[in-house]
């Protein structure tokens, strides 16, 4: 049995104390979305209320009472604007619509103000950085050079095709005697740049061909796509969730990225996004964006896909007091960095770098990019432990919590094995190296009957997991001990204790390797106790002097104790605590 280093001296010298916030009550003058719970919803895979084998709005109003039984505070809605399908829903083809197959404006309105009813707020993707190529935008700035939106996406003449040093990717890719202008590559595969006869130019694509990138030089763009915005917030949406934000701008002078060791899944090189990614111009974007959503009335919130690779570089999407950013930039590195494991050290160093920005954190470990948590942290034997584990992290620490419609029942990863029966356009072009990410978009598993209850049709968009007859919420719902439940447990108690709501983190016996401790400060504080390792630990003396109460454990062995003294935590389990 592992054994806690004991903990010795003052309290100064156990923890990394870091104080943003006066724990002694909890703030009552908050934004709401300060303590929330931020649900995603893949709308072609939530619920199908018309039997055609996809989501819907009208599948996701049906649901609502599910989600307010689980908690939830705010519902994050992946693109449901009219879309070839291309990116299935982030090639936007009119940003103030709502796409046919997922429904009516009127259906929008009534599940806005259902959810409203239920005290969660709506928020929307919104895919700032580019457009379909069907949007009525690029059809007009590609039909010529001299158009009143010609200059509304990034063009190109190119280089002559007989250029020194051409990369293999734009050789590929002449057209006419001419080479794209430089080395970009798209991310899904291929140059970046696509030729477009009518106009005998390229255009630059950072993601699919069909994604034309706006050009956001053009202050007709940010005027247009704001505009866009604008009719959402007047029809009430509580927020946005922006999408490749970080890609808004490119080089102008167009330089090559540099390259880095290795290939990609498509077998390019790979690249340094020197010039392509996370130009200073973006935040000038931003900046101007959170000054049009604070006209708003209702606490209108921006929140940011942000993939960076340290806290510093995440810090500076809060912009700064006189200057605000984004409320929520996506903290992506506590689930999502390269080397992110089922592991105490790692998790107590991401939690401590998340409490050092100038704004409220928000983690995220499950989104609809990437495999299911359940699969990236469990071992195959003990995965809903270890999920318990994770949820304990996420829902009680000092963050706004984000988390994706599979992981409260614990979907797991349902990967094609058979390129011929892969959806997703990546999985396409980067098989077997890159699968794709029809993995994580599989329906959503209601119930253990017929499709999972997400669909009369059994010809669903994607094919259901076959462990939906034992992984469901109906069958959750009525198992104590089940992870759904679990989830609901943590999410009232983040809700409720002061501590959980407003209270600073302080991390305690801060070497062990397997055992996970932090403090929630306040008038009554809370211990949250997580056991990373697969055998059982002692607790540590001091911790907390005299009775505990327990509210909550994943493991019934700890709910009856009432001291500390001489327990041990289980192998991967979760104990949460506050003196009695």
């Amino acid at each position: 049995m592992g054994i806690f280093r004991r903990l010795a001296g003052v309290a100064g010298s156990l923890c990394l104390f870091w104080a943003a916030l006066d724990a002694t009550a909890a703030d009552t003058t908050a934004p709401w979305w300060k303590h929330a719970l931020v649900y995603e919803i893949y709308p072609r895979s939530f619920g199908d209320s018309n039997g055609d084998g996809v989501g819907d709005l009208n599948g996701i109003n049906a649901h609502l009472d599910d989600l307010q039984k689980l908690g939830v505070d705010a519902i994050w809605i992946a693109p449901m604007y009219p879309s070839p399908q291309a990116d299935f829903g982030y090639d936007i083809s009119d940003y103030q619509a709502i796409d046919p197959q997922y429904g009516t404006m009127a259906d929008f309105d009534r599940l806005q103000k259902a959810a409203k009813q239920r005290h969660i707020h709506v928020i929307l993707d919104m895919v700032m950085n580019h457009t379909s190529d069907h949007h009525a935008w690029f059809v007009e700035s590609a039909s010529s050079r001299n158009n009143p939106k010609s200059d509304w996406y990034v063009w190109n003449d190119g280089i002559p095709a007989d250029t020194a040093h051409l990369s293999a990717v734009q050789r590929r890719n002449i057209h006419d005697g001419k080479a794209p202008p430089n080395n970009w590559e798209s991310m899904f595969g291929g140059s970046a740049w696509q030729w477009v006869p009518a106009r005998h130019q390229f255009y630059y694509h950072r993601f699919y061909i069909q994604q034309p990138d706006l050009n956001w030089r053009n202050p007709d763009v940010e005027k247009a796509m704001f505009g866009a915005i604008r009719f959402w917030l007047d029809r009430g949406v509580d927020g946005f969730r922006l999408d490749a934000i970080s890609v808004l701008f490119e080089d102008t002078k167009l330089r090559n990225d540099p390259e880095r060791p290795g290939t990609n899944a498509q077998g390019e090189p790979n690249l340094n996004y020197l010039y392509s990614d996370k130009l200073p111009e973006v935040h000038g974007v931003m900046r101007r964006l959170r000054a049009l959503v604070d006209s708003y009335p209702g606490q209108r919130v921006l929140i940011g896909e942000t993939y960076e690779p340290n806290i510093k570089l995440l810090d500076e999407w809060y912009g700064t007091a006189e200057a605000p950013q984004l409320q929520l930039p996506m903290n992506l590195q506590l689930g999502f960095g390269w080397q992110a494991s089922f592991d105490a050290t790692w998790f107590r160093t991401r939690l401590k770098e998340s409490q050092q920005v100038h704004g409220q954190p928000l983690l995220v470990v499950d989104n609809h990019d990437n495999p299911r948590s359940i699969d990236r942290f469990g071992d195959g034997t003990h995965d809903v432990e270890r999920a318990k584990v994770v949820a304990a992290a996420l829902l009680t620490s000092r963050a706004v919590a984000l988390t994706y419609y599979s992981a409260p029942i614990g979907m797991t990863t349902a990967t094609p094995t058979r390129v011929e029966d892969v959806r997703d356009p990546v999985g396409v072009t980067g098989w077997p190296k890159d699968k794709g990410r029809d993995g994580e978009r599989t329906p959503m598993q209601w119930t253990p009957g017929p499709q999972a209850g997400f669909s009369t049709n059994p010809r669903t968009w994607l094919p259901v997991n076959p462990n939906h007859a034992t992984v469901n919420v109906e069958d959750e719902w009525k198992q104590p001990e089940s992870l759904l439940n679990w989830h609901r447990q943590l999410i009232a108690l983040r809700r409720d204790n002061p501590a959980l709501r407003d209270g600073a983190m302080t991390f305690l016996d801060t070497r062990d390797p397997n055992v996970l401790i932090y403090r929630r400060e306040g008038e009554h504080p809370v211990l949250v106790m997580l056991n990373f390792s697969g055998s059982a630990q002692l607790v540590p003396k001091r911790l907390m002097q005299g009775k505990v109460r327990t509210l909550a454990a994943s493991e019934v062995s700890l709910r009856g104790l009432e001291t500390l003294d001489g327990a041990s935590l289980p192998a991967y389990s979760a104990w949460i605590v506050t003196p009695d």
